[in-house]
């Protein structure tokens, strides 16, 4: 897991990484996150999440099992917490809506999930997440999750 995704990325940065292992354990999670997977599934994921997962880890979304994207999103508010100094909000140059979305990504959800909780297309949900992506720097969901963590938009 860990150390074949740490090999994949040193070699291919731009790559984009899914576990698929037999280990739901907090460690092995967070360490394959650490090296830079984008998404984690247990093998007891069936057919069609597999392929759902492979499709969007391609896509560059973060990916995992059900209640291994809680283990991950704590931790990463542990490390802020845990950080030298509380973050700054969010850049001021985010609009109210790109600031909404972010909060949902933040806490999982997909861009259709969000479309339909805020009675907008699934279309319109990605256009602002890309705007996002660009806005903040980052180059894929798990680092405007990351972002959004660290700045508490995720609460």
């Amino acid at each position: 897991g860990a150390q074949a995704t740490a090999e994949v990325l040193a070699v291919s940065p731009s790559s984009k990484v899914l576990v698929l292992s037999a280990s739901d354990e907090r460690e092995d999670v967070l360490e394959a996150v650490k090296a830079g997977a984008t998404g984690y599934l247990v093998k007891s994921a069936s057919k069609q999440e597999l392929d759902d997962a492979v499709r969007a880890t391609a896509q560059g979304r973060a990916v995992f099992t059900p209640g291994l994207a809680g283990l991950v999103l704590g931790e990463y508010r542990r490390i802020a917490r845990d950080s030298a100094g509380p973050a700054g909000p969010p850049g001021p140059s985010l609009t109210e809506r790109e600031t909404e979305i972010l909060r949902f990504v933040a806490k999982g959800l997909t861009a259709k999930q969000i479309a339909e909780r805020l009675s907008l297309s699934h279309r319109t949900v990605e256009n602002h997440v890309q705007a996002t992506f660009r806005k903040l720097h980052v180059g894929n969901r798990v680092e405007l999750a990351r972002y959004a963590i660290e700045h508490g938009l995720d609460e």
